[in-house]
């Protein structure tokens, strides 16, 4: 039961994954790429959690815990581009 909900769900959040790819290639604005890149990541989390879940590891949780960070930090940096002009003052 647990692996056909883990399969379902999977399949969903590729399909969000595709259409977060089609608003960062056609998003009018680099705010709207930013948003879709951070959605994507978010996504990504998903899906390595749900790949934690099926194979019964603890490993992808703590993959999925980096990639949030690296996310984080990520979209942080985008926007204080977009804000400033510049990352580091």
């Amino acid at each position: 039961m647990i692996a056909a909900a883990s399969t379902f769900a999977m399949i969903a959040i590729a399909v969000s994954i595709l259409l977060n790819l089609y608003r960062l290639w056609a998003g009018p604005d680099a705010t709207d790429r930013i948003l879709a890149l951070d959605t994507m990541v978010i996504n990504a989390i998903g899906l390595i959690v749900l790949a934690g879940i099926l194979f019964g590891t603890t490993i992808y949780f703590e993959a999925a815990l980096l990639f949030a960070m690296v996310g984080f930090i990520s979209t942080v940096a985008f926007c204080k581009f977009l804000l400033r002009g510049n990352v580091i003052e």
